[in-house]
């Protein structure tokens, strides 16, 4: 079973932070020990196909940021096996200081463009997924008119449904019979006028 990280959130404010965890390798080898950790600068290389020399200096700078950390510092052996620090990374969603906030906005990029790649490699093999499958999978928009307090509050409520999940991640006794994983993905934005060349969303 996956070890469940000491923490529920790591919250990053440091831009240096921001800037290093913007790096694609260092995302997936954090989600990769959320997911399938502890595990070995070795068994990452396998994961990911980066040399374990690559994995061991990427390892090291999210150590330093505290995204992850040895499993078993004191332990025997040449080569220790990491783990992730927590569940989940957040970071500002605004923030006054120029450096955080220019490094917030790389970090969301970098997340953007890892999670349509990833979109995109599930499309392509849906056609594979058992036709329930198929069917319970959502693609969707909506344009919504929100004051920023509802839409704070709309965020709250569907983190509140989708926490309802949450433990069956480090809990596999916890999942009914046909669970696999899902990514599930709810982002929401102000939309760019049509004068900005936005000519709206495929509303379903």
């Amino acid at each position: 079973m996956t070890e469940q990280p000491w923490q529920h959130q790591v919250h990053l404010t440091d831009p240096r932070a921001l800037r290093a965890y913007a790096h694609p390798t260092r995302m997936t080898l954090v989600g990769l020990l959320r997911q399938e950790g502890p595990f070995t600068a070795t068994r990452a290389a396998e994961l990911t196909g980066e040399s374990v020399a690559s994995c061991s200096y990427h390892l090291r700078i999210l150590a330093k940021y505290g995204l992850v950390e040895e499993a078993d510092p004191g332990g025997a052996g040449r080569e220790k096996p990491w783990r992730a620090t927590a569940a989940y990374t957040d970071w500002p969603n605004y923030s006054p200081d120029p450096a955080v906030a220019s490094a917030a906005e790389a970090l969301n990029a970098a997340v953007a463009e890892n999670q349509f790649h990833r979109m995109m490699r599930a499309l392509e093999t849906r056609h594979t997924l058992p036709e329930e499958w198929q069917r319970a999978e959502r693609h969707s928009d909506a344009m919504l008119y929100l004051t920023p307090e509802e839409l704070v509050a709309l965020g709250e409520r569907l983190d509140a449904m989708v926490a309802e999940y949450a433990d069956r991640g480090y809990h596999p006794e916890l999942r009914p019979e046909g669970a696999r994983r899902v990514a599930y993905l709810h982002v929401a934005y102000v939309a760019p006028d049509a004068r900005d060349g936005d000519p709206g969303g495929e509303q379903e």
